[in-house]
């Protein structure tokens, strides 16, 4: 059971209600009026982003789930709030709730550009696409006023290195010229994850994330400037979402996505409380029936962590939903394989002074 919110505190545009502990705390607080409170006046409760220089920004991942083994993340924590996150738990390794604190308390690295030229200035380095996006959005609304990725992109395409992104952000527009010129080399490919069509639910799913709208723009956008794109359906919810499979896929088509992905709804570790709590706000005349639909493709629980079977789901539940979206994706000419990406030129930027090779 999640604590109760902090009734002093206002919330706008907030996907979590409440600070629940992070599964490493040793103790739980709880509120309890012991008839001595003074009235105080409600505060709205405000993003705060903190700054750190870290000593490596390339991550890297043995996961057999996902294509890539490294990746950047130039936040931890995201303020989109999307309430489904599967890194909402990560935010429990700093001490902080995957509630309300992953989406208000933030750290960003000002400084990722110069380490990952460094890092990839070593002798030992080898090199292979980076994944962006890949535990919270690099686009997402800090983004806009910090401005971290343009100096990420101007390093990956001044080394020649490849690098693909998963966001919901309209910041990447902003970048536009840099995907297009890291695209034109054969070394960008964009995933734009798009939920749901329906505006009032995303405001509800996704609070500080653009609306569907806006996500096939940037589709659009990115794909007229040469960048391959894949919509990501993602993630897919029992009886919320996922009757919107097709319309999804038909309408990221038209906007110029070549490819598409889906994974069903994953709710690891906290974010399965979370997400209930917010059913039961939103929808709670749905939400035991929804819950039993999550169950079913995840073995009776909220959750199945193994690999080979959390991005899929397993039982006639999953199986029906993967048919319906290969159906579609075949339907409507989508490719299946992602365009494979340059990593041969990958070497250090020329410098002033350096003399030109023949060839």
């Amino acid at each position: 059971m999640l604590p109760p919110r902090d009734p002093d505190e206002r919330l706008k545009s907030r996907g979590a209600d409440t600070r629940p502990p992070g599964r490493f705390e040793p103790m739980r607080s709880e509120r309890e009026s012991d008839g001595w409170d003074i009235p105080e006046d409600s505060r709205l409760l405000r993003t705060e982003i903190t700054t750190e220089t870290p000593r490596s920004i390339i991550t890297r991942n043995t996961s057999p789930d996902v294509p890539f083994d490294r990746s950047i993340n130039p936040y931890r924590g995201c303020e989109h709030g999307c309430i489904y996150c599967f890194a909402r738990p990560s935010h429990s390794y700093l001490g902080l709730s995957p509630g309300l604190d992953f989406e208000t308390k933030l750290t960003a690295k000002p400084g990722a550009a110069a380490v990952l030229a460094r890092e990839l200035a070593r002798r030992s380095y080898r090199c292979a696409p980076i994944a962006m996006g890949t535990n919270t959005d690099p686009y997402q609304p800090a983004e806009s006023r910090l401005a971290i990725m343009p100096g990420i992109l101007r390093v990956l395409s001044d080394w020649n290195h490849p690098v693909t992104l998963v966001t919901r952000g309209h910041t990447v527009l902003r970048d536009v010229a840099l995907w297009a010129e890291l695209a034109a080399k054969r070394m960008a490919f964009v995933g734009v994850s798009v939920t749901t069509l329906d505006a009032g639910l995303a405001r509800a799913l996704e609070p500080r994330a653009p609306p569907p709208a806006t996500r096939l723009r940037m589709i659009r956008d990115l794909a007229a400037v040469g960048v391959p794109v894949r919509v990501m359906v993602a993630p897919v919810i029992p009886v919320l979402t996922e009757p919107e499979i097709e319309a999804i896929l038909t309408a990221a088509r038209a906007a110029g996505a070549i490819n598409a992905s889906m994974i069903p709804l994953r709710l690891p570790h906290e974010v399965a409380p979370l997400f209930r709590d917010w059913l039961d706000r939103h929808h709670p005349g749905k939400a035991a029936y929804i819950m039993r639909r999550v169950q079913s493709m995840r073995g009776g629980r909220d959750n199945d962590p193994r690999f080979g079977h959390r991005m899929r789901g397993e039982g006639t539940e999953a199986d029906l939903m993967q048919q319906r979206f290969r159906l579609a994706r075949r339907r409507l000419g989508y490719s299946t394989d992602t365009p494979p990406l340059d990593c041969s030129r990958f070497g250090p930027p020329p410098r002033a002074g350096d003399q030109l090779t023949l060839f």
